[in-house]
């Protein structure tokens, strides 16, 4: 039985149940004075509670994906296979689709994407496609679940040689890709924008910065442990551009996430403008902590203070030169911790990086706030990606520049702004 299948929630549901019911038709011989009956009662108590845990743990996880499977819920994670290879055309782009078996982005199991609602159908050359694919770190042996959104003219004649512009999304801790599909509707809100020319053809990329489940390891690389921000900045986008007709240069690059894949979002970022030139942060964290959750991110000994320093962004932006960057941050003025902070930022944020804000005045750190922002985000996002001039360069949308981001069905706010 699958971790996320209703096989699993149904049968520890029915344990629980049992168990309730021994405990019950027990009790009057447990009640008795003595230990063995004390010790009796004190087990069927704790019995009956844990059944009760885990029926309810394996719904929760099976309704929001956190853990995809058995291994990954005990941290047996699969490993890259040795001597992996790129598998090609001559032009380092597959015609559509996964690479074959061998390459560093191989078809995966369908069985979460089945579960999302609203995804497209038919004729991928009408109503575009999304993948289902395991992506394969070279240099961090990082074995990572993805879902691939390609738009229909991908898989059209006219753009047959043409690359586009990537998107990378990242859902928050514990989250999944499964989250980014389901709740945030990420590949759904693209295609729909892409439909009423309000986005140009983008590949969005939907993938989860816990590359160790279950540790949250940020976008950090954890001395002498897991390599997030060498995965993220550096894996992904060498198997994408391996599998997909991506573009090469950094300008046709953005990352977006939610929570926690927000504050990686900005962290990718303003860490890698090599790789990343655009951002978008929904309730993010500006710094990254240790907590129990996380362990020890930044080891010991005299860098320490140097790496914690390095993901601390007010930090950067006070200390280091701002990289040449646009990054989008949002925050409800009411209903979020994290208001305050978001305004230090964007006071501190200085040319030749730009800031731009969604600031609705309520809303909450969950679903319904993201999905609400999401349609300004990508738009804003579209806006500063440069879709990709090695093929056709007379498609190419004339880029524009706005200081002013508004959230579907939120007032324009005045804090909204452009450095420059």
């Amino acid at each position: 039985m699958g971790l996320t299948s209703e096989t699993t929630v149904y049968v520890m549901a029915a344990v629980a149940v049992v168990c309730v019911a021994l405990l019950v038709w027990l009790w009057p011989r447990l009640a008795k004075p003595g230990v063995r009956q004390v010790l009796g009662r004190l087990t069927a108590i704790g019995v009956t509670q844990v059944t009760i845990i885990a029926a309810f743990a394996c719904w929760l996880n099976s309704s929001y994906q956190f853990f995809g499977s058995w291994d990954e819920l005990f941290g047996n994670t699969d490993t890259a296979p040795v001597g992996v290879t790129q598998a090609a055309d001559h032009n380092g782009d597959s015609a559509t689709g996964v690479s074959v078996k061998g390459a560093l982005v191989q078809p995966a199991s369908d069985e979460q994407l089945n579960r999302v609602s609203g995804l497209p159908t038919g004729n991928p050359a009408v109503n575009g496609k999304v993948e289902s694919v395991k992506v394969i770190g070279r240099r961090t042996g990082v074995v990572d679940p993805a879902f691939v959104y390609l738009p229909p003219q991908y898989f059209q004649k006219a753009y047959a040689r043409q690359r586009f512009p990537v998107v990378v999304a990242l859902s928050g801790y514990p989250g999944s890709i499964f989250n980014l599909a389901q709740y945030l509707r990420v590949s759904q809100t693209a295609g729909q924008l892409q439909k009423n020319n309000q986005m140009q053809p983008t590949i969005m990329v939907m993938i989860r910065p816990t590359i160790a489940p279950p540790r949250d390891t940020e976008c950090v690389n954890v001395p002498g442990g897991p390599q997030t921000e060498t995965f993220l900045a550096k894996d992904l986008p060498q198997a994408l551009k391996s599998a997909y007709r991506v573009g090469h240069d950094a300008s046709a690059w953005g990352v977006m996430g939610y929570s926690s894949g927000g504050s990686c979002a900005l962290q990718l970022t303003m860490r890698n403008p090599h790789v990343y030139t655009t951002a978008a942060a929904l309730s993010p964290d500006y710094k990254v902590k240790d907590d129990p959750t996380t362990g020890n991110l930044f080891g010991s000994g005299l860098g320490r203070v140097n790496r914690v320093n390095g993901h601390d962004l007010m930090w950067r932006l006070k200390h280091l030169p701002a990289p040449q960057v646009s990054v989008l941050v949002a925050e409800s003025k009411h209903g979020e911790r994290g208001y305050p902070q978001t305004l230090a930022f964007i006071k501190a944020v200085k040319a030749p990086m730009r800031v731009v804000s969604i600031l609705p005045e309520s809303g909450s750190h969950n679903f319904p706030t993201w999905v609400r922002e999401m349609p300004a985000a990508l738009k804003w996002m579209n806006q500063q990606l440069t879709f990709p001039q090695d093929v056709v360069p007379r498609h190419l949308p004339k880029k524009k520049t706005h200081s002013t981001v508004r959230a579907e069905g939120t007032e324009p706010t005045p804090t909204a702004r452009t450095h420059k």
